[in-house]
């Protein structure tokens, strides 16, 4: 593996990073800068017809939800990359309703996805890093969760979403706890509202303007801003940062 560069903390140079729902918005932003970087990236997704394969993007079909894919794509990504230093868990989705109107098919969803799958990732790739911190291979090894402010002041509409972003968080903690003896690093990333297709339904006229008013900042976030702080908690510039939820809100949410 490449040597922390001591001029530039951010580099991703010799660096092997797994992002997952890398076919669009925040996940794309991720790998194309992880990339940018120095990083050799696999681009897991269910879709990956928009990803074309280079020496640097290895895309890789793959359900997060379903215990066989991730453990079939984590053994491609180990065998493509040649081991995995970074994690991503970024894949999610949102079935919108109402608390006492929502579908259990729709709670289901979004907790099998957003929150299973990211335990399922997580623990699969975490289970290579720790095989290879007992090998001596030396390495700074790292996994981003990728919350929300829905789990950490509820959202309407979302009960679904916001329970699975709050689970999120405690993941992170736990594992962070459990994996730091063998370097790991693990933390989160608390997005507020990004401009992906997940948020276009609450940035239309009906609502921009009431959700404008509660960020201090004054915008929404674009994809590309937004994944720096990603890339810093990968990078060796965070390595003696573990457990944190790191908010990337624009004052959305702000606490001590």
């Amino acid at each position: 593996m490449t040597a922390a560069d001591p001029k530039n903390p951010m580099s991703m140079a010799g660096r092997r990073i797994l992002v997952t729902g890398a076919n669009q918005g925040i996940g794309r932003a991720v790998a194309d800068l992880a990339i940018a970087l120095g990083a050799r990236v696999a681009a897991v997704d269910r879709d990956i017809a928009g990803l074309t394969a280079t020496d640097q993007l290895i895309p890789i079909a793959c359900d997060v939800s379903k215990a066989g894919d991730v453990e079939a794509a984590v053994a491609t990504a180990v065998e493509a990359l040649g081991g995995i230093d970074g994690l991503v868990n970024n894949a999610g989705i949102s079935r919108p309703a109402m608390a006492d109107r929502m579908p259990l098919e729709a709670w289901q969803a979004v907790i099998d996805v957003n929150l299973t799958g990211s335990f399922l990732m997580l623990q699969a790739v975490g289970t290579h890093m720790v095989a290879a911190a007992k090998e001596g291979i030396v390495a700074e090894r790292a996994i981003v969760n990728i919350a929300s402010d829905a789990g950490r002041r509820g959202t309407v509409g979302q009960i679904n979403y916001g329970a699975a972003k709050a689970g999120t968080i405690g993941l992170t903690m736990s594992a962070a706890r459990e994996w730091a003896r063998f370097g790991i690093r693990v933390n989160a990333i608390s997005f507020g509202i990004v401009e992906t297709p997940m948020t276009e339904t609450i940035r239309q006229d009906r609502f921009r303007d009431t959700y404008l008013q509660q960020i201090p900042l004054g915008r929404f976030a674009a994809p590309d801003e937004v994944v720096k702080p990603v890339l810093f908690l990968l990078s060796d510039a965070a390595s003696y940062v573990t457990g944190q939820t790191l908010s990337v809100n624009g004052g959305y949410v702000i606490s001590a």
